[in-house]
């Protein structure tokens, strides 16, 4: 299976906290449910078709029982993402929980990176990592992420736990596909390259 990190952003990187005041107070930040003045159609169609890919959820503890504690309480009908959420596999990355009650649920325990290097070798399509910026950013590191697709609010906040905070290795990207929808929201999706490419500038001849 491939790996694929989704997060929503803000323009200086900031990850937490997306939907709501309450989602994720911790640290004293008090900003949340900056992402949710720029939702629209676009958003929700292009995020529905990426959950589409998805074989399986990877989540870190915080996200998991955050995700197990308000989608089972969504019962919209026409929510576009709640029977999926409630439905795909998840696989939670603690060493704190030995069980989880969000059906149906494997706790992955141990080192991190070896249980999901070991899920990434099994058939499938996509394992997906939302939220769990703690973990993104640890499997990012070890190499272990295939895709990332990021949602980016024109907001910048100066505060809040940021998703790329310097992974212990330099990672390339290629961008494969992007847009902007009425609202703002910029949706860029990457696939990881490897290893950085460097050059010195020579002049404008030199360029593609």
């Amino acid at each position: 299976m491939k790996i694929a990190l989704t997060e929503f952003v803000t323009l200086d990187g900031v990850s937490q906290g997306p939907g709501s005041a309450a989602e994720d107070p911790s640290d004293g930040f008090g900003s949340g449910g900056w992402l949710v003045p720029y939702l629209d159609k676009a958003f929700v169609e292009r995020t529905s078709e990426w959950l589409d890919l998805a074989d399986g959820l990877l989540l870190g503890r915080r996200t998991y029982e955050a995700f197990a504690r308000d989608w089972p309480r969504i019962t919209d009908p026409a929510d576009p993402y709640t029977k999926r959420m409630n439905s795909l596999p998840k696989y939670v990355v603690t060493n704190t929980l030995t069980a989880g009650h969000w059906r149906p649920t494997t706790v992955l325990r141990g080192d991190a990176a070896k249980a999901v290097r070991e899920l990434k070798d099994t058939p499938g399509g996509e394992l997906q990592i939302h939220g769990s910026a703690r973990l993104g950013n640890a499997l990012l590191s070890a190499g272990l992420v295939d895709t990332l697709r990021l949602a980016v609010a024109p907001v910048v906040l100066g505060t809040g736990r940021r998703l790329l905070n310097h992974p212990t290795s330099a990672t390339g990207f290629r961008l494969i596909r992007h847009e902007a929808t009425p609202e703002g929201l910029l949706l860029l999706e990457y696939e990881t390259t490897g290893e950085v490419r460097t050059a010195d500038y020579g002049g404008v001849a030199d360029l593609r």
